[in-house]
């Protein structure tokens, strides 16, 4: 980009000598007033002094971009046209070196490297917790840099239908979760369990363990955001779980343990479920006879 644009306006400080008349090899001693008393007597003024050929003009052009004055060469009051040569040059200059740091910047601070590390479970589950029903899912941290404010969501995706008849294919419902710090803000200093309570308010009310197959119309997208502690620039992590890849009845197996006053996570084992005793029935039906527990 640099060596493109000195190029281009190298060549454009080469046509305004040529064309004002300064690259005159003949006349150059009587014309040029840096090169002695006889081109002041003539009161000759090129329009850029010392510009004897495309590679002193070359080398203007990068004096004037870079702004480095060797004291040689400069702009005269002759012709507006260099003066309005010499103002775009210095904007284009500025533009470009906003652009490259830009580019730099975004590359080095690579926000979407630093989601790649942050990792959910293969499989969703749900089972018993505190005698209610939840949905239930993993979320680690790889690295040890710290993510600022990070915060979760979840939304469910299934085609609903309104009273009047209005179809709504991919309709989108907030469901409220639980997880160990309260709300939706999470502190990643190890892998988290996060999970939601399915009660008369969650769009799982009606959901048993016929309904997880992969013909059912249901999608739950899970949303990870927040701060990279190094660089202060928000990433976003997304994963999703359909119908099929939900389990009924299992639990994440602990991966978290205390070794020599130490804790220690064993993320080989991060994915890993075990079953449970659950009863193979919707929230609903647990809620209006207990006598299923």
């Amino acid at each position: 980009s640099f060596l493109c644009s000195w190029l281009l306006f190298g060549m454009v400080w080469w046509l305004i000598a040529f064309a004002h008349g300064d690259l005159d090899h003949s006349t150059r001693l009587q014309r040029d007033p840096a090169e002695g008393a006889a081109g002041s007597a003539a009161g000759f003024v090129p329009c850029v002094t010392s510009i004897h050929s495309f590679t002193s003009a070359f080398l203007f052009s990068i004096e004037v971009q870079v702004t480095i004055g060797f004291g040689g060469r400069m702009v005269t009051e002759e012709c507006p046209a260099a003066i309005l040569v010499l103002i775009v040059q210095n904007i284009v200059g500025l533009v470009i070196n906003a652009i490259m740091l830009g580019c730099i910047f975004m590359k080095t601070s690579q926000a979407h490297r630093r989601a790649e590390t942050l990792i959910f479970s293969k499989h969703a589950v749900i089972a018993l917790r505190e005698g209610r029903l939840c949905f239930m899912l993993r979320v680690g941290d790889l690295r040890k840099s710290m993510i600022i404010s990070a915060t979760i969501r979840m939304q469910v995706v299934k085609k609903t239908a309104s009273l009047e008849g209005e179809v709504v294919p991919l309709n989108q419902i907030d469901i409220q979760m639980e997880n160990p710090v309260g709300g939706n803000s999470i502190f990643l200093v190890s892998p988290l369990i996060i999970y939601h309570v399915i009660d008369k308010n969650s769009p799982l009310y009606d959901i048993s363990p016929v309904n997880l197959h992969h013909h059912e119309d249901l999608e739950i997208i899970v949303i990870l955001e927040g701060v990279v502690e190094t660089t202060g620039i928000t990433t976003q992590a997304r994963t999703s779980y359909l119908a099929d890849e939900i389990l009924w009845g299992q639990r994440f197996v602990p991966i978290v343990a205390e070794e020599d006053g130490r804790y220690s996570v064993d993320y080989s084992k991060f994915g890993n479920t075990v079953k449970v005793p659950t009863p193979s029935c919707t929230a609903r039906q647990l809620e209006e006879d207990k006598s299923i527990m």
